[in-house]
């Protein structure tokens, strides 16, 4: 069996509660074996600035390595005023240096948005697709992941109910399946 892609998970809210963490551990929990997943914590980032690039951060370098590490990303995030969070535009643009080549790019990517509301994160999730199109991170299409009203995706223990269940494992292999097929046609013809 060929080593699992190692995916790292972006997780927009910082809040250690939300339904968009719960979310990202029921999607690692459902990976299939040919990916390893694991949350790359941003709420440690100081905010992007240029002034720093020449002596960088701490937690920015050690930010960056992790996603050069990376051979696929998944993010999981709500939406803040019908876009996306603070937190993870800074974690997108702190690792999009130094810029020749990014640590993003060719990275095959899956978005999916989270919210308590029916709209299910809409502007977040195409709001991010804008900027990893200008990072070279293909994005994956199919299935869409916009996950309304979060709360029933949970069951009263708190456990991924049946319908999430299903929802999210057609979501977290079809990522697999796309990731694979993708990562290998980026990285041969970069």
């Amino acid at each position: 069996m060929p080593k699992p892609l190692n995916v790292v998970v972006l997780v927009g809210s910082l809040r250690k509660a939300s339904f968009t963490r719960r979310i990202a551990h029921a999607l690692i929990a459902l990976a299939p074996p040919t990916l390893a997943c694991r949350i790359v914590e941003i709420g440690d980032l100081p905010l992007y600035s240029e002034d720093m690039d020449a002596t960088p951060p701490a937690a920015w370098t050690r930010f960056r390595e992790e996603i050069r590490a990376a051979d696929a990303v998944l993010i999981t995030t709500p939406e803040y005023n019908r876009s996306v969070p603070g937190g993870l535009k800074n974690a997108i643009d702190v690792g999009s240096r130094p810029d020749y080549p990014s640590p993003w790019d060719g990275l095959p990517t899956a978005v999916v948005s989270v919210s308590p509301y029916k709209l299910g994160g809409f502007g977040a999730n195409h709001h991010i697709r804008q900027s990893l199109v200008f990072l070279n991170m293909p994005v994956m299409q199919q299935p869409e992941a916009y996950i309304g009203e979060a709360a029933a995706m949970f069951d009263e223990s708190g456990e991924t109910s049946a319908n999430g269940r299903a929802f999210l494992e057609r979501v977290i292999h079809g990522f697999a399946d796309w990731a694979i097929l993708t990562g290998r046609a980026a990285r041969t013809s970069i």
